[in-house]
């Protein structure tokens, strides 16, 4: 009897526990789903304003640079610096405007002044022209050639002739002076020897 009754008591007791075991378990799974609701929503509300934030301070800096971005001004080409560059005559130091020829005898005669300003001694010579050597060989392409007041010619490979009158012999044309009259030239050129200066 007493056996039967110590037996009873024993499953009693294992149902109690069960069922406290059950209730213990059920407690926690729903805390946890609040816990899980509760941290989750904050999530969410956080990254829409950082997003929201990024975008703000990322496109209105960049409206504003260029907004305030001044067009910048295109520097001329070496081709058009060099167009502007022209070889410089004086006559006894006075300024003379040259037309020069497109040759080659030209494009040496620039680039063995690009460095250094040119003095050239001119004597007289037959009451019509000024000559003078340059101090260097130039390339030549001599023509027949009746030449005029203002001419500026190549004679013999080295030597630079000044007309202000006329003659005719075989030459490499250079250029011809453009802004004085034969009397302004004649005046210039025929009252004893002068120096020419060629800068470029």
């Amino acid at each position: 009897m007493k056996k039967t009754l110590c037996l009873l008591l024993f499953v009693i007791m294992i149902a109690v526990l069960a069922g406290c075991g059950k209730a213990n378990d059920t407690a926690p799974s729903e805390a946890t789903r609040d816990t899980v609701s509760v941290t989750e929503k904050p999530t969410v509300a956080t990254e829409a304003p950082t997003q929201a934030a990024t975008v703000a301070v990322t496109q209105s800096p960049t409206q504003m640079v260029d907004a305030t971005e001044e067009p910048q001004e295109i520097p001329p080409t070496q081709a058009e610096e060099v167009q502007e560059k022209m070889l410089e005559m004086k006559i006894a130091g006075t300024p003379v405007t040259v037309a020069w020829e497109d040759n080659d005898a030209v494009a040496a005669l620039k680039e063995y002044c690009r460095d250094q300003i040119l003095t050239i001694p001119l004597s007289m010579y037959g009451g019509f022209e000024q000559v003078g050597s340059i101090g260097t060989s130039l390339p030549q392409n001599d023509v027949q050639t009746t030449t005029q007041s203002g001419d500026i010619v190549l004679y013999s490979g080295n030597q630079i002739v000044v007309f202000y009158g006329s003659n005719s012999w075989a030459y490499t044309r250079l250029g011809h002076i453009t802004d004085k009259s034969q009397d302004e030239l004649t005046s210039l050129l025929s009252n004893g020897d002068v120096s020419i200066t060629l800068e470029y």
